[in-house]
C-alpha cells in the first residue's frame, strides 16, 4: 500500500511538472507554415494559444508586434497590410522561452477553393494532364490543403500543409483551383496562395455552421430533418450491422440495377381513395426511407388524405413534390396524373397537374409509388417543395408531414460501397451532416488573411433547388460573418451540362439549380458567377476541362475584383423582357461589344410558353447590341422565356464578343 501510494504521488509530481508545459505551450494553428503565402495589402492576422498572461512577439518584414495570452491562452497580433513581394522571408514568433520559425513566406493573394467532387477534381485527372504537370513549375504558386475530416464542433486547428508549387505536389491538387490560380499570376503578376477544402459529394449544409442554419427558417428545416435522421441512427445502425453480417454469410454480390418488379400494389388498390391504410406505418415526408428502415432498393408506397378548402375544390390543381428517388408513379384519387422515370428522375422535382375532373369532392387522396433500384429511396428534398396549389398560386396547401407508407418490395441492395452490400445508414460522423465540414474543414481557417473565396458545389443539393436559393446565401454570409473581413469576393461556379439531350422541352432539377446560383450571384453582394453550360460531359459528372473553368473565374476575378475593366468578367446576364404581339424582346447585360453565337447561327435552347404549364421551342434572333427577340407560332401572347433550361441543352450558343457562355436563366418568378 505504502509503495502504492508512492508511486501515485510521483504520478502527480511529474503530472504537475509536465502540464503546465503541454497545456501551455505556444501553439500556432498549422494554417501557418513554411511555404505559406500571406495576403498583401491589407492586415495579417496571426494567432494562437500559449500561457495565460504571458508575451507572444511576431517578427515579420523587419518589425516586430506583442501581444498577451488572455485568461484561456489565446493570443492574437495583427501585422500591418504588406504589398505583394516575392522574395522569401521569415516569420519568429517567441513566447514562454519557445520560438517557432516560419521561412520561404510570399506576400500576394490568397484564395479559399471549396466545394464537392468538381472542385476537389485533380489535376491528374483532368485535360492533358502529363502536359500540365510537367509544366507547374510556378514557384510562386503555393499549395495548402486542408484534410478530409469531420467535427461535431467548431475545431480550431487541422493537419494542414502548405507546398511549393511543383510537378511533385499539383497531381492530386484541386485542377479548378489551380487553373484559378494560374490565371491569376500570369495576369497580376504576383505570388498566389490556393487553400483547398474541398469534399467529393458533400451538400452545403455541411459547409455552413449551425448557428447560420439555426437562424434562418428555411435552413433550420435541414437541421429539423437531421434530428430525426440522428434520433433513429441506433436502431438504423444496429438493423444495417445484421443485415450486412448476413449478406457476408451468404457471400451473394448484388447485382448493379434491377427492373422495376411491376406495379402489384396497384392492383391491391393501394391508389384508391377507399383503400384501408390504417394497418400502414406513418412516417414524415420529406425523407428518405433509409432515414427510418434499414436501407434497401425496392418499391414503397406512400398515402394521404387531405382535406381542401372551398377555394380549391372542383378546378384544376398543381401538385409539387420534392425530388423523388429515384422513380415515381403519383395518383389523385385513384387516377394517374403524372410519373416519372428517366435516369435523372433522383434528382428532379415533381409537378404534376390535377385535372379538375379528378377533384369532385372535398377531400383528395394522394397514392405515390416509389421505385427505388440504387442508393437512397424515397421524398429528398424540403418541406417547401411539397405542396398543392391552384393554378393561379392564390392557394396552397403544404404537403409535408406525416403520410402512410407501406413497403411492396424489398429487392437486394446495389452496390453501396467499395465493398458491396446494404449501405450504411448516415449519421454523426458523416460528412452529409450539417455543420460537419464547416467545424473541421472552415473553421481552422479562420481569420487567416484571404481574399475571396471560389465555389464549385451543387449537385448534391440539385433535388433541393429551392431551399438552395436560401442555403447558399447563407453559407456565403456565415463565411463571411466568422472571418470578419467583410464581404469578401466570392465566385460561384454554375453546374455545367450534364446527362442526356432531351427532344422536348423539360423542367428539371439540374436547370433549378442552376438558377438558384444565378439568382444568388444577381442578389448576395460581391458574387460572381463562372458559366459552364458548354464544357460538361453527358455522361460524365466530372467534365476534364478543368482549364476553362478556371479561366472564366479569372475573368470574374479580373473586373471586379481586381478593377481590370478592360477584362469582360461574365457571359450575357439577362435583365429584363418586353412582350409585343406575339414576340418577345430580351435585352442583356455584360455584352461587350455586342451578342453573338459561338457558331453564327441563331440563338438556340428558347422556350416560351403563354400559360407556365405548356412549354415550346422558340426561334430567336439577335435585334440590337444587347437585345434578343423569341417567339413561337403556337404561342400568340407569350407570358415568359427560358433559355437554356434543360440538363444537358443541345446548343447554348448564346454569347458575347468575349465568348463566354450566356448564363441559363428564365424570365418567370421563382415560385413561392
Amino acid at each position: 500500500m505504502k509503495r502504492t501510494a508512492k508511486l501515485t504521488s510521483l504520478l502527480f509530481l511529474m503530472m504537475a511538472i509536465l502540464l503546465p508545459q503541454i497545456s501551455f505551450a505556444l501553439q500556432i494553428p498549422k494554417v501557418f507554415a513554411t511555404n505559406m503565402v500571406l495576403q498583401q495589402q491589407q492586415p495579417i492576422p496571426v494567432w494562437g494559444t500559449a500561457k495565460a498572461g504571458s508575451k507572444v512577439t511576431v517578427t515579420f518584414a523587419d518589425q516586430t508586434f506583442t501581444s498577451k495570452a488572455d485568461r484561456d491562452g489565446k493570443w492574437m497580433v495583427k501585422l500591418p497590410g504588406q504589398p505583394a513581394n516575392s522574395n522569401p522571408q521569415s516569420m519568429v514568433v517567441t513566447g514562454d522561452d519557445q520560438t517557432i520559425t516560419f521561412e520561404n513566406i510570399l506576400i500576394g493573394e490568397v484564395w479559399v477553393c471549396s466545394g464537392q467532387s468538381n472542385m476537389q477534381w485533380s489535376v491528374k485527372n483532368s485535360n492533358n494532364a502529363q502536359e500540365e504537370i510537367a509544366n507547374a513549375t510556378d514557384s510562386l504558386i503555393r499549395l495548402c490543403r486542408v484534410p478530409n475530416v469531420v467535427a461535431h464542433t467548431p475545431q480550431d486547428d487541422a493537419n494542414i500543409t502548405w507546398n511549393v508549387c511543383s510537378p511533385e505536389t499539383i497531381p492530386n491538387f484541386t485542377a479548378v483551383g489551380y487553373f484559378f490560380g494560374r490565371h491569376l499570376r500570369e495576369n497580376l503578376n504576383v505570388p498566389v496562395g490556393l487553400i483547398n477544402t474541398s469534399w467529393g459529394g458533400t451538400p452545403a449544409e455541411a459547409w455552413t455552421s449551425q448557428k447560420a442554419l439555426q437562424a434562418n427558417p428555411v435552413t433550420a428545416d435541414i437541421l429539423k430533418r437531421w434530428d430525426k435522421i440522428l434520433e433513429n441512427y441506433p436502431q438504423r445502425l444496429a438493423e444495417w450491422e445484421i443485415a450486412y453480417k448476413k449478406w457476408q454469410e451468404t457471400g451473394k454480390q448484388p447485382k448493379p440495377f434491377h427492373d422495376d418488379p411491376g406495379n402489384m400494389g396497384y392492383g391491391k388498390g393501394y391508389a384508391k381513395v377507399g383503400f384501408d391504410d390504417s394497418s400502414w406505418k406513418d412516417t414524415q415526408l420529406p425523407g428518405l426511407w433509409e432515414d427510418v428502415e434499414t436501407s434497401f432498393d425496392g418499391v414503397v408506397w406512400y398515402r394521404k388524405t387531405i382535406k381542401l378548402p372551398p377555394a380549391m375544390q372542383g378546378q384544376a390543381l398543381s401538385l409539387s413534390f420534392c425530388a423523388i428517388d429515384d422513380f415515381d408513379v403519383t395518383y389523385v384519387n385513384g387516377v394517374e396524373v403524372g410519373q416519372m422515370t428517366h435516369p435523372d428522375a433522383w434528382a428532379t422535382a415533381r409537378h404534376y397537374t390535377v385535372p379538375e375532373w379528378v377533384n369532385t369532392a372535398d377531400t383528395l387522396t394522394i397514392a405515390v409509388r416509389v421505385f427505388d433500384h440504387f442508393g437512397g429511396g424515397g421524398f429528398n428534398g424540403s418541406a417547401s417543395e411539397m405542396n398543392l396549389s391552384t393554378l393561379d398560386g392564390n392557394n396552397d396547401l403544404s404537403l409535408a408531414g406525416t403520410w402512410k407508407w407501406h413497403i411492396e418490395k424489398r429487392m437486394p441492395n446495389a452496390p453501396g460501397n467499395s465493398r458491396g452490400g446494404p449501405r450504411k445508414p448516415r449519421g454523426p460522423d458523416d460528412s452529409h451532416r450539417p455543420a460537419n465540414l464547416f467545424n473541421a474543414m472552415i473553421n481552422p481557417l479562420v481569420p487567416y488573411g484571404i481574399r475571396g473565396a471560389i465555389w464549385y458545389q451543387g449537385e448534391t443539393n440539385a433535388g433541393r433547388a429551392k431551399e438552395y436559393r436560401t442555403l447558399l446565401p447563407v453559407m456565403i454570409q456565415n463565411w463571411r460573418d466568422v472571418w470578419g473581413q467583410g464581404d469578401f469576393p466570392f465566385g460561384v461556379v454554375q453546374l455545367a451540362n450534364f446527362l442526356e439531350t432531351t427532344d422536348q422541352p423539360s423542367d428539371p432539377a439540374w436547370a433549378h439549380l442552376r438558377d438558384a446560383q444565378l439568382h444568388t450571384s444577381l442578389t448576395v453582394p460581391n458574387v460572381g458567377q463562372a458559366v459552364i453550360i458548354d464544357i460538361g460531359e453527358a455522361k460524365d459528372i466530372h467534365p476534364r476541362n478543368k482549364q476553362d473553368v478556371g479561366k472564366r473565374l479569372g475573368f470574374w476575378a479580373q473586373n471586379k475584383v481586381y478593377g481590370q475593366t478592360d477584362v469582360i468578367p461574365s457571359g450575357p446576364v439577362y435583365q429584363s423582357m418586353k412582350v409585343k404581339d406575339n414576340k418577345v424582346t430580351l435585352t442583356f447585360d455584360v455584352v461587350g461589344k455586342g451578342l453573338k453565337t459561338t457558331d453564327g447561327k441563331a440563338p438556340a435552347e428558347f422556350i416560351i410558353t403563354d400559360d407556365m404549364r405548356n412549354w415550346y421551342w422558340a426561334d430567336a434572333k439577335i435585334t440590337g447590341k444587347n437585345t434578343v427577340t423569341v417567339w413561337a407560332d403556337k404561342v400568340a401572347k407569350p407570358v415568359a422565356v427560358r433559355y437554356a433550361w434543360a440538363n444537358n441543352p443541345v446548343n447554348p450558343n448564346l454569347t458575347n464578343s468575349a465568348k463566354i457562355p450566356a448564363s441559363p436563366f428564365r424570365t418567370d418568378a421563382q415560385p413561392k
